[in-house]
């Protein structure tokens, strides 16, 4: 018998992390989805802090459509985060998600916002 999903899920999530480190200089833009909500922040390793923050629970975001959209919306205001702090460029850390739907939607719309991955 084969690994479960979460197995499966948890063994990309290291193999992932082993190439994805956040330096102070590149920190890690690191992507968490659950079944309704997609959470994104901005951490660097070295120093162990997340620097910026974004959900798709947050008050502050007016979303409305798909989950792909508001995917999407958490992108660019990640985006607009990280750049208010300094930060242009980062590492992508899909969480052992596949680089697909929401999660693809959510690294373009950081990258329309201007972070550079």
């Amino acid at each position: 018998m084969g690994l479960s999903k979460t197995d499966r899920k948890l063994r990309i999530r290291r193999r992932i992390r082993k190439v994805s480190f956040g330096t102070e200089a590149r920190p890690r833009l690191s992507v968490f989805r659950s079944n309704k909500e997609i959470y994104a922040q901005v951490i660097d390793d070295n120093a162990g802090k997340t620097l910026a923050s974004v959900s798709s629970r947050d008050k502050g975001l007016e979303l409305s459509g798909t989950k792909t959209e508001i995917a999407a919306a958490v992108g660019k205001a990640i985006a607009e985060k990280a750049l208010k702090a300094g930060i242009e460029t980062v590492a992508f850390d899909r969480g052992g998600n596949l680089y697909h739907g929401r999660v693809k939607a959510l690294a373009e719309g950081a990258r329309e916002g201007g972070l550079k991955f």
